[in-house]
């Protein structure tokens, strides 16, 4: 490979390759790896590059950075591709670092992309290379190291993770590109909201977004005042998919909930289910969805089916597991049970009584007989006297019984409706509320009611 970092033709690379950033105030993204004070910039800086082995998604710029590092240091730059590559390529590395060490002096960063997919002995044909300092070795993984490289490897390198590119971060990339003479400086002319949505289509991959604006730009058609431009329609052609699903903010997005949250209150399984394609279909995040349906349990259906409950967190569950496509299916499982289950606000509408009035009455005192007694004095004061322990009851029921404060005794909040499990929730209220009446061990007998 060439020593050079930067030999061939600008103009004539992709775009992704024109842009490579030469210096670390160029670099974007990995704040938390190479931003103002933090421990690798530190390295670069004092001139202490050491072996490591970066791990991440792809397009988060594994390679550029491995370059950039050998730009920075001052070193010349081989790779190898642990698909492409055997035993004897690494040998012809190492003759190389070598020779070049000892004829000028200069040292060597070897890169090795994927380095997962070498086995164990090719793998360990680099370590004594490492120790006696032949080159600075850097690995590009997707894979969990701990699990896919040998342990005598990692203990001769440093793992850093890289991480997926924020969506400011790849319109901060695109906007220098924009700007950069070896970019598209004065080429194309690109809207802030089709930047956007670039970075929005491009999902943390800085490659997917420099080759997404390249191609548009390719595209691009004159505006009226005849200036090259990258428009919503072009941006389409480029994706070959509606915009819509990177449109994830604003009243659209709002509407779409409200509409799956009615169809879902409206008992409509298949209005349900389409508004939530639709809205995972726009980029939405599925867990986002997982919490709206949770909520959609407990205020739409409550305990007339108190299994809508644990079906929509098992849902959620699933979600976080398996990760999109195959854990939306969980959700659409939910929503139509949701939608098809029967239907009570007796919970939603007394929690809201309750908080109500707890907001705006005084804040009664725990009648005597309810409170904790754990010492002598507590007991002497009467804490706790008089209170009836219900499992030593007939049926473990207290009849006649309060543990309201006195002020607030028989008041009601709860309502049981007539659909659903709270049917057999209502029939049991009466049967309690008939023994309580009949009780002559009435705790407040003249009951004030409210």
């Amino acid at each position: 490979m060439q020593d050079s970092l930067f030999g061939e033709q600008p103009g004539i690379e992709p775009l992704a390759a024109r842009m490579r950033p030469k210096t670390l105030d160029d670099y974007v993204g990995q704040t938390h790896l190479v931003g103002p004070g933090k421990p690798l910039r530190r390295a670069l800086e004092q001139e202490q590059l050491h072996s490591m082995i970066l791990w991440g998604p792809p397009g988060v710029g594994k390679t550029t950075f491995a370059r950039l590092l050998a730009n920075v240091g001052q070193l010349s730059f081989e790779t190898l591709s642990a698909v492409l590559s055997g035993v004897k390529d690494i040998r012809e590395v190492v003759e190389r670092a070598k020779l070049r060490k000892q004829s000028n002096g200069r040292g060597t960063l070897l890169f090795v992309d994927e380095v997962h997919r070498f086995n164990k002995g090719q793998q360990d044909a680099f370590l004594p290379h490492i120790e006696d300092g032949t080159f600075i070795f850097v690995g590009a993984t997707t894979e969990n190291p701990s699990f896919e490289l040998n342990s005598a490897l990692l203990s001769r390198t440093r793992v850093y993770v890289l991480k997926n590119l924020s969506e400011p971060e790849l319109q901060l990339l695109l906007r220098r590109v924009l700007a950069a003479p070896e970019g598209l400086a004065g080429q194309v002319a690109v809207a802030d909201e089709v930047l956007a949505l670039i970075a929005a289509a491009a999902s943390g991959d800085a490659r997917r977004a420099l080759n997404i604006l390249e191609v548009g730009a390719d595209l691009a058609e004159p505006n009226d005042q005849g200036v090259p431009t990258i428009s919503r329609q072009n941006l389409e052609l480029v994706l070959q998919t509606s915009l819509r699903r990177f449109d994830k903010g604003g009243d659209v997005f709002y509407d779409q909930i409200s509409a799956l949250h009615k169809s879902v209150r409206g008992s409509d399984p298949d209005a349900s289910l389409y508004w939530l394609c639709r809205m995972l279909d726009g980029g939405c995040d599925p867990l986002y969805v997982a919490r709206r349906l949770v909520r959609i349990a407990s205020e739409d259906i409550g305990n007339a089916d108190p299994r809508a409950l644990r079906l929509t967190l098992d849902a959620w569950d699933a979600q976080e597991r398996l990760g999109s496509p195959e854990g939306e299916l969980a959700l659409a499982q939910a929503v139509t049970y949701l939608a098809l289950a029967p239907k009570s606000i007796g919970v939603y509408q007394a929690f809201n009584q309750c908080m109500a009035d707890i907001r705006s009455e005084p804040d009664y005192e725990v009648p005597i007989h309810l409170r904790n007694a754990p010492t002598k004095l507590m007991k002497s004061l009467g804490h706790g006297d008089e209170y009836r322990y219900a499992h030593d009851e007939p049926g473990a029921f207290a009849a006649g019984e309060s543990y309201f404060p006195e002020s607030i005794h028989g008041r009601r909040y709860y309502h049981p409706v007539e659909r659903g499990l709270e049917i057999k929730l209502a029939e049991k209220r009466e049967r309690l509320d008939a023994l309580n009446e009949a009780s002559p061990r009435q705790r407040y007998p003249n009951d004030p009611g409210s």
